[in-house]
Parts: C-alpha cells; sequence; structure tokens
C-alpha cells in the first residue's frame, strides 16, 4: 500500500483544514488507518484512528472534539478534518496503514506498516 498525505497549510488559530489520504491498489479496505504528527525532535504521537469499515473511531484526548477522522473506502482515501485549531497542533502530520489493530495497539507508530510522506500543518496565534 502506497499512501499519499495532502492538505496541509497555513490557518489562524480557530481554523480549520481538512487532510486527505489517498491510497493506492486495491486492498485499502483491508487496513485500518491512523493520523500520526510529529514535531521536530520530538517522537511521532497517535492522534486518530479508524477501522477497516469506518464504523470505529478513536482519538488521542487533545484532538478530541476538534478533529474527526472518516474514510471512503470506494475512493481509497482517508480524511482527517480539523476544526478549531490551536497552535500546539502545529506539527508534520502522517496517515498510516495498518492490518490488523486493536485497542491496545492502535496508537503504537509500530503496529503500522505502512506511512505516507507527510503534510505540514502550521497554526499561527
Amino acid at each position: 500500500v502506497q499512501l499519499q498525505a495532502s492538505g496541509g497549510g497555513l490557518v489562524q488559530a480557530g481554523g480549520s483544514l481538512r487532510l486527505s489520504c489517498a491510497a493506492s491498489g486495491r486492498t485499502f479496505s483491508l487496513y485500518a488507518m491512523g493520523w500520526f504528527r510529529q514535531a521536530p525532535g520530538k517522537e511521532r504521537e497517535f492522534v486518530a484512528h479508524i477501522s477497516r469499515s469506518g464504523d470505529s473511531t478513536y482519538y488521542a484526548d487533545s484532538v478530541k472534539g476538534r478533529f474527526t477522522v472518516s474514510r471512503d473506502n470506494a475512493k481509497n482515501t482517508v480524511y482527517l478534518q480539523m476544526n478549531n485549531l490551536k497552535p500546539e497542533d502545529t506539527d508534520v502530520y502522517y496517515c498510516a496503514a495498518a492490518r490488523f489493530t486493536s485497542a491496545q495497539t492502535m496508537t503504537v507508530t509500530s503496529k503500522y506498516a505502512y506511512w505516507g510522506q507527510g503534510t505540514l500543518v502550521t497554526v499561527s496565534s
């Protein structure tokens, strides 16, 4: 699976962005998808997870209520809608695919086999 993330940019605090992650291949629906973010010099951290069918989602506490993850398996694409953005949301955002995840592993970067190239989100105060 090859992943291509897009949609990052510069936005003022309180604004919104929608990230997209397009996947190649015809097996996209077999993968659970995650969004992670990383600031320079820091570890990559979990943001959101969506199950293979899209009927189950999970969020980091820091983004709960502001971010929404969704997917369109017909378009091989996963989205991250980010509302009420804060300066501390400034990071490079990555999408990732995992064949199998559980409640214990969905937040763990090493459980994801495939990663997109990242897209930069900058939130100004």
